[in-house]
């Protein structure tokens, strides 16, 4: 049945994507078509104010965490790029976990609300601790709320918008999201400067920020109404039948871009860390960092999500990546302190815009409506894991090498993975005006 249901296209339409992800713009209603080409669903709009908020808290704490475990606590560069690594791929499996709870409960709302709240308590609990085993559990039971809630959340946006509009509603909640992100590291600097250098200030500010996410979560965001094919299924979903959704050829092969790409990437914190060495920048001005990197993402995420769903989403997470790329490479070129700082961080901003909310729309239209939230949730701890890997590794090829070294295998790893993963993409993926087979 369900096999059957993933082949015949995205239940929600019953028009079959293309192998990129796209759905033809027939497969929506006239009507309907002019309206949402106007807005997007009032639900998305609602976890996107819930996102900003979380990242207003999130990046609070991020803004301030390599500087404050390298600078403050001494961590080496391994001790950090192993925290790192903690941080992006901690407990990434339960991403699987919450997908498909709340796929089998049909109750995306809660299952994304008990991550919410979890990841808030956490942010009290980083001033009680100073040793890295102690770091680790914290970001352990962080990420644990990460893992829970990604998924749900992103099945609740796929589900609430059409299916040939997935880039834009994905772009627009990346928007809210990464506003958030901007905001982040001003508020942990604001806090900074008022009290003096005390960092557990900004651990419990991020901790109101996070409650009352919690609390727009809860007021404003609803349940996305049940898709046909889910109000039609005889029993709950199971979890094998979750994962093998991995036996669509389409959805395996983003799956795989998304573990190899991920363990070609360094990580955010190390990027900050080697812009920090390269230009001498005092740690109070650290936080700001972020800045240019959320700023790129927010001003491209909508506009690029919309070339996405036109000229092929695949094909734009791939470009991504070559972004990445030309990242690594500024930082591994002479230039004028402005633009050793400037663009780096720019072109990371563009990078996250062409994949983050992209990833999410190139596998939404593969996977059946009623396992939506467990199928991301497999593209999300492959990325996770990945992510994890490259930090780690990372953090010991500096530690052995030093820092330039690190980032010429690290651009020559990423250089290698994108050419493959583009090689055999290209047979894949199709042109815009090619109707869906």
């Amino acid at each position: 049945m369900y096999l059957s249901s993933s082949r015949s296209g995205d239940v929600t339409t019953g028009v079959r994507p293309a192998r990129d992800g796209r759905v033809p713009q027939a497969a929506t209603p006239p009507a309907r078509a002019s309206r949402v080409a106007r807005v997007v669903a009032p639900n998305v709009i609602a976890l996107g104010l819930v996102s900003l908020v979380t990242d207003i808290s999130s990046e609070m704490v991020t803004a301030i965490l390599p500087v404050y475990l390298v600078l403050g606590l001494g961590l080496s560069p391994l001790a950090f790029g192993m925290l790192d690594g903690l941080y992006n791929g901690a407990t990434a499996f339960l991403r699987v976990a919450g997908g498909h709870i709340a796929d089998r409960t049909r109750r995306h709302k809660p299952v994304a609300g008990l991550g919410y709240g979890l990841s808030a308590a956490c942010k009290l609990a980083l001033p009680a601790v100073s040793s890295v085993p102690g770091i680790g559990a914290v970001i352990t039971a962080d990420r644990m709320g990460k893992g829970i809630r990604t998924a749900p959340r992103d099945a609740l946006i796929s589900l609430s918008s059409p299916a040939d509009q997935q880039g834009r509603a994905f772009g627009v909640h990346r928007a809210f999201d990464t506003t958030g992100a901007l905001l982040g590291p001003f508020a942990a600097m604001a806090v900074l400067w008022f009290t003096a250098q005390a960092y557990d200030a900004v651990f419990v500010v991020s901790f109101c920020f996070a409650a009352f996410a919690v609390l727009l979560l809860v007021l404003y965001v609803r349940e996305a109404p049940a898709a046909p094919e889910a109000k039609a299924a005889t029993g709950r979903p199971r979890l094998r039948e979750a994962v093998a959704v991995l036996r669509v050829p389409g959805f395996a092969r983003v799956c795989a871009y998304a573990l190899v790409l991920g363990a070609a990437t360094i990580g955010d914190g190390m990027v900050y860390l080697l812009l920090q060495r390269r230009v001498d920048l005092r740690p109070h001005l650290f936080p700001l960092l972020p800045f240019g990197t959320a700023l790129g993402f927010l001003l491209l995420a909508v506009p690029v999500g919309l070339l996405a769903d036109r000229v092929g989403r695949l094909r734009v997470f791939l470009l991504g990546h070559g972004v990445l790329l030309a990242c690594y490479l500024t930082l591994l070129t002479p230039l004028p302190r402005a633009a050793a700082v400037a663009l780096p961080l720019l072109l990371l901003g563009v990078f996250y815009a062409a994949t983050d909310g992209v990833l999410m729309a190139v596998a939404a239209p593969l996977a059946p409506a009623r396992l939506r939230g467990g199928s991301l949730a497999l593209v999300q701890t492959g990325q996770a894991a990945g992510r994890a890997l490259g930090a780690v590794a990372f953090g010991a090829a500096w530690t052995a090498w030093g820092p330039h070294q690190a980032l010429v295998a690290a651009a020559v790893t990423l250089a290698a993975a994108g050419a493959a993963a583009a090689l055999t993409a290209h047979r894949y993926d199709t042109s815009p005006r090619e109707p869906a087979r």
